[in-house]
């Protein structure tokens, strides 16, 4: 799939992107820029430099081998030297057993509020969870964005893992070196390891999740007896046409390794690729394009049946993170209890909800609010959505306006600091279930 693009510039434009999941792409932003035929000519069009960037180790099976070539004005020797030490305090790494005195149990927080001051992608992370661990590559955590600031002459890239991001409120823009994002409430963008960008919001400040995935990068599940159609469907991903940025001043890029922060000061902008092909690149998808699948006669199917995407680990149906959604859709399932049922779970979930309403928890759980139910604590329905389900003439019933999702790990979860001392924590979380009382009469 080819594409040419001319130099971006951070105006309004209109961005142009290649459909398709895991596909092998070829772009260039400037005629005659990529070789065709081979990998690393002699002499690369323009004076640009050929260079590899890999995101699988280079014997991986053809099928899981993740790596693009990107033809850019300096190579990226010149964009990572020097580094010092940086401080983000908020943004924490698994293993992070922050010192706090909440006792395990399941928990909710309301929306956590946008500071006043002005907060770039960086500076306005703040980590809720972790699991895990970065060292061995295993596991994830879960952050709050709070973005109200661009990032100018700033730039990021992540060792440690892929940023899949989701904006609650506000609309982002991310620049990275294969080419131009934009995602809004209802999006979601998937930035890979070792991939340089800077975000800036597009018209406010933008508040909304990140899944750091430590793991193996996500791919789409496998479908199995559901066949080749439904779900998440290969060509509404979206990955980004080459733009580049040929900018010399100073400007500043920091690295994400082995969580911590490094920064070091350069005199151009790395955001210089010109034209790549391959397959290791940023995408976005429209969570509104997913198609469900649901009981269509009886009974509550697994919610691992609204997947998106997985981060698989090395045991099969066990993954390292699960992005999971709860979109708009009917429920016909007849003399069924239809919302999800009371369970206990090996699986750790981190679940937000992005707008609408989620129908197991139809009062307090608010747009930019978030829950945690770690590993083998129970949770399920409030009193009064299980009254409600329990009793209700079962009708076809289209939810509407709706769309939560959950970061499940096979890790438990481990509360920051920062999340156990929220001022949005809900200390009477668990009076939502005081209302089940016993019901057992001893009569069929």
């Amino acid at each position: 799939m080819r594409h040419t693009r001319r130099i971006w510039e951070a105006t309004a434009m209109t961005l142009a992107y290649m459909p398709g999941f895991g596909n092998d792409f070829e772009t260039e932003s400037l005629p005659g820029a990529l070789p065709q035929g081979q990998n690393s000519p002699q002499r690369c069009a323009y004076g640009l430099y050929a260079e590899q960037l890999s995101g699988s180790p280079f014997t991986a099976p053809r099928g899981t081998n993740e790596r693009s070539w990107l033809y850019r004005i300096r190579p990226s020797v010149r964009h990572a030297s020097h580094f010092k030490k940086a401080s983000v305090p908020y943004w924490k790494t698994a293993p992070a057993l922050d010192e706090h005195e909440r006792p395990v149990g399941q928990l909710r927080w309301g929306p956590v509020p946008i500071p006043n001051d002005p907060l770039s992608f960086i500076e306005g992370l703040r980590t809720m969870t972790t699991a895990g661990d970065v060292n061995t590559q295993a596991g994830m955590a879960a952050h709050v964005m709070l973005m109200s600031r661009p990032m100018e002459d700033e730039y990021f890239f992540n060792a440690d893992g892929e940023l899949l991001i989701l904006p609650q409120e506000g609309r982002a823009r991310f620049f990275t070196e294969f080419g131009i994002i934009e995602v809004g409430p209802g999006d979601v963008c998937v930035i890979p390891r070792g991939v340089k960008f800077k975000a800036q919001p597009i018209d406010g400040p933008v508040r909304g999740y990140v899944c750091e995935n430590y793991g193996a990068k996500f791919t789409l599940p496998d479908r199995g007896p559901i066949g080749a159609n439904c779900l998440a469907n290969a060509r509404d991903f979206k990955t980004p046409v080459a733009a580049f940025e040929d900018k010399e001043k100073p400007c500043k890029l920091t690295v994400k390794w082995a969580g911590k922060f490094y920064v070091t000061e350069i005199g151009h902008s790395p955001l210089d690729v010109v034209a790549w092909h391959g397959n290791y690149a940023p995408y976005k998808y429209d969570l509104r394009t997913y198609s469900p699948v649901g009981a269509i006669l009886f009974d509550h199917p697994d919610p691992s049946i609204f997947t998106v995407l997985t981060a698989p680990s090395e045991t099969a149906g066990t993954a390292n993170v699960d992005f999971v959604i709860f979109p708009e859709r009917w429920l016909v399932a007849e003399h069924s209890f239809r919302p999800p049922w009371y369970h206990m779970n090996i699986m750790s979930e981190f679940m937000g909800l992005i707008y609408g309403v989620y129908d197991a928890k139809p009062q307090g759980f608010v747009p930019g609010g978030m829950s945690l139910h770690n590993c083998m604590l129970p949770h399920g329905p409030d009193a009064d959505a299980f009254r409600h389900a329990s009793t209700v003439e079962l009708k076809p019933v289209k939810l509407t306006g709706t769309m939560a999702f959950m970061f499940e790990t096979r890790f438990p979860q481990h509360l920051t600091r920062f999340a156990a001392e929220l001022e949005t924590l809900q200390p009477d979380y668990a009076a939502c279930w005081d209302g089940l009382e016993k019901r057992f009469n001893g009569k069929p």
